[in-house]
């Protein structure tokens, strides 16, 4: 109860009706679910995340105690990577939309400089992995001590956004709460945590807390031997508005998450490893050929192999053999079955990654390459809108905290820019530049088709 009156205190000070229960909820409703998203993701080795997902009869111990075998095969991850390394393969290009080239370049070269402080492209591709996993991604633009600006990459399992009542798409407030856990033991003990239970008396989790508002940004932490959330820091919003960048992955009407890409691939997942299990267990009992030797004299003293003779008088006497891996076309039409759905699901196959097989026979022209991969282009381009969007948002962000701090001033109008992304199929440098060539000659600026190209400003400049 301590703990709730001091939220809610921190809370009303903060103008969010009852800080406590958006956190409850949170970890209630959204936080296993997250965690269930990462777990099947990741399937970090020993966690055993997709195994939960197995059915009863393959985990359960027999009367020797033993198990039954297990085959995991993630086939979510890669189909992941995969559209990640569509989205960002090469940097995105920032243009300023100033009417003074002079000024424009200015205004590109700090956000060059922000962006990759901050982590370059991995800063790109920490949002375009954590969007697919969770359905979307928040960044949150801030200042240190020291005016730098900050790029704070906020995963789902971390964000409570509390909403407007009215309106889904506005935030009255946005907390990011989780939970640390520290010890006062050594490193052996640390070892020893996972093992053995007492071990954990000397742990201590602290929860920290950030929440923000329009006015105000707070942030508390409590320990699980402290009663109350002490409030470490307390400070005005400089720039009038939570400065949150909220991104979906792709679009969901009327839910501040997007879709995932994880989530439809679960159920097949689980139904992949399943059949896999199943068929490795139905192989290991079949893979032992066994013989039945019926009216010879010794026949299980001696060994069976090559050279081996038995000799008997009764002309009934047999050897059978029984056992081995016999073919089980339904059993691999299935699993490919399942393979086939998962692509779908997903729109990533694996020609992608570049295991070719015999799928696409003779097309071999980039526009045969473009019909094999329309799925993937096309969830690509509409993921890119979105991105764009938040990029761009980011962006005026960035200027206007540094117009603030008095770092780098702009207006309003200077705060506008364009987002051009790189051309997501690999072509060949020659036909690149014939079709930047196509595109001078119709009028388009040279900055751009310089910057289509993969050419920065900075490039360009030394060029001359």
């Amino acid at each position: 109860m301590a703990k709730d009156s001091e939220n809610q205190s921190v809370a009303a000070g903060l103008g969010i009706v009852d800080l406590q229960s958006y956190i409850d909820e949170y970890q209630v409703e959204k936080l296993p679910f997250y965690r269930k998203l990462w777990g099947y993701y990741r399937n970090r080795y020993g966690d055993g995340n997709q195994k939960s997902g197995l059915p009863d009869r393959l985990l359960r111990r027999n009367d020797s105690g033993e198990c039954k075998e297990i085959v995991i095969e993630n086939d979510i991850a890669w189909r992941v990577h995969a559209m990640v390394d569509f989205m960002f393969s090469k940097p995105v290009t920032i243009q300023s939309l100033a009417s003074d080239p002079q000024r424009a370049n200015e205004i590109e070269a700090f956000l060059r400089d922000v962006i990759k402080a901050n982590g370059g492209m991995g800063f790109y591709q920490n949002l375009a992995l954590l969007g697919a996993i969770y359905g979307y991604v928040d960044v949150l633009v801030h200042a240190d001590s020291g005016k730098r600006i900050l790029l704070e990459v906020v995963e789902a399992s971390r964000a409570v956004p509390v909403l407007n009542a009215h309106d889904y798409r506005k935030l009255n407030g946005y907390i990011i709460h989780w939970k640390q856990g520290t010890s006062n033991a050594g490193q052996c003990k640390k070892r020893l945590w996972r093992m053995i239970p007492l071990a954990n008396k000397d742990r201590s989790d602290v929860t920290h807390t950030y929440v923000w508002t329009p006015e105000k940004c707070v942030y508390a932490k409590n320990s699980k031997n402290q009663k109350h959330s002490n409030v470490i820091e307390s400070q005005i919003n400089i720039i009038g508005e939570i400065p949150i960048v909220h991104i979906q992955n792709l679009t969901q009407p009327y839910y501040y998450e997007g879709l995932s890409e994880v989530e439809p691939l679960i159920n097949l997942q689980d139904e992949l490893n399943t059949r896999l299990s199943d068929r490795a267990n139905r192989v290991t009992f079949q893979a032992f050929k066994m013989y039945l030797g019926k009216g010879i004299d010794g026949f299980i003293d001696r060994p069976v192999g090559p050279g081996q003779m038995w000799s008997t008088n009764n002309e009934g006497a047999s050897i059978e053999e029984f056992g081995g891996d016999s073919h089980s076309p339904s059993e691999d039409a299935h699993i490919a079955e399942i393979r086939e759905a998962m692509d779908k699901a997903s729109g990533i196959s694996p020609l992608v990654t570049g295991l070719v097989r015999d799928r696409i026979g003779n097309l071999t022209s980039e526009n045969a390459l473009r019909i094999v991969m329309m799925g993937l282009l096309a969830k690509t381009e509409k993921k890119r809108v979105n991105y764009g969007d938040g990029l761009i948002r980011m962006c005026r962000l960035i200027l206007e905290t540094a117009h603030v701090l008095g770092v780098f001033k702009t207006n309003s109008a200077e705060r506008l820019v364009r987002i051009d992304w790189p051309e997501p199929m690999p072509t060949g440098e020659t036909q690149s530049l014939i079709n930047a060539e196509r595109k001078l000659k119709i009028g388009v600026a040279q900055k751009q088709v310089l910057a289509e190209l993969g050419y920065s400003e900075i490039d360009q400049i030394a060029a001359k």
